[in-house]
């Protein structure tokens, strides 16, 4: 397999940054396009990815949003739902016009937060020729119960303290990403906590703030609405026990979608980017991949 590369787009103004994995066969051949979920970056295992993907000769491209890891953006960990479309957007016209790269023949792959981007921007555009979401977040009120009441107050006022900041042009009001259980934090369910930190490499410095202003948007957020527009193949990877994204919505869109697929694991939010489970999650996209777009 050919070495990645660190590659660079613009989005907005701003410069987008992260990797391209060629692949090793020759011509023109089918890209997977990642990004993380919620406050993720490209060092938390999309690596991973991205090289199993380029070991079946297909051609990977890894981003971080605006505001996170090693993209530009200020303030920094600033998530913005319109924003982060954007900049997947310019991040598909980026990967069109890579060497080595067929435009017509690129998949979207997003997890968590970022399963819910990908359905959201493969509804907008029908060249998509794939798209897989792993554990993904597809119904804004159904995330928001999964966190339960007294959070969703707390997080509440933390994220109008935010957006009040914001008015008044001083730094963002910030919570952690993920915590304990009880701990103000946008992800604070039992084994959360380990569960991230398991994704983070060893000395690798990970930014475990997000501006608050946020949370206020999440519950209205729900790309599993667009299922029926979705009329490319479309993987729906769901976790059982997953305490974060709750697995019905996705199963209801899998139904909706005009050529969704639909697996479940007994397995937790978390459990699906490491070993052991990471082997079979990935062997199964890989396979929904083979049968729909060939290299």
């Amino acid at each position: 397999m050919a070495q990645r590369s660190d590659i660079e787009f613009m989005s907005g103004g701003e410069t987008c940054r992260g990797w391209f994995y060629p692949a090793g066969n020759k011509g023109k051949g089918p890209c997977v396009v990642l990004a993380h979920g919620f406050c993720g970056t490209k060092e938390l295992r999309l690596d991973a990815y991205a090289e199993r993907f380029a070991s079946e000769g297909y051609r990977a491209m890894v981003f971080d949003y605006r505001h996170f890891g090693g993209s530009d953006g200020a303030p920094r960990q600033i998530l913005d739902i319109a924003k982060q479309h954007r900049d997947w957007q310019a991040a598909i016209a980026h990967a069109r016009s890579l060497p080595g790269v067929d435009p017509g023949r690129i998949v979207l792959w997003g997890t968590s937060f970022s399963g819910g981007h990908v359905a959201t921007l493969a509804a907008r555009d029908g060249s998509i020729a794939a798209v897989i979401s792993q554990v993904p977040h597809l119904n804004g009120p159904a995330t928001a119960l999964a966190a339960g009441l007294v959070r969703n107050l707390r997080l509440g006022l933390a994220s109008m303290r935010d957006r009040l900041r914001g008015i008044r042009g001083r730094e963002p009001h910030y919570v952690p990403i993920v915590g304990e259980p009880g701990a103000l934090a946008a992800m604070s369910a039992p084994g959360d906590l380990e569960g991230v930190m398991k994704l983070v490499p060893p000395g690798h410095a990970y930014d475990e703030r997000v501006a608050a202003r946020i949370f206020l948007a999440i519950a209205g957020y729900s790309p599993g609405n667009l299922a029926p527009r979705i009329r490319m193949p479309w993987l729906i990877q769901v976790a059982l026990r997953d305490l974060t994204t709750p697995a019905g919505p996705a199963r209801k869109a899998a139904k909706r979608a005009p050529r969704g697929e639909f697996i479940a694991y007994d397995l937790g939010h978390f459990d699906v980017y490491v070993p052991p489970a990471f082997e079979r999650t990935v062997s199964d996209q890989i396979d929904f991949l083979k049968r729909h777009v060939r290299v």
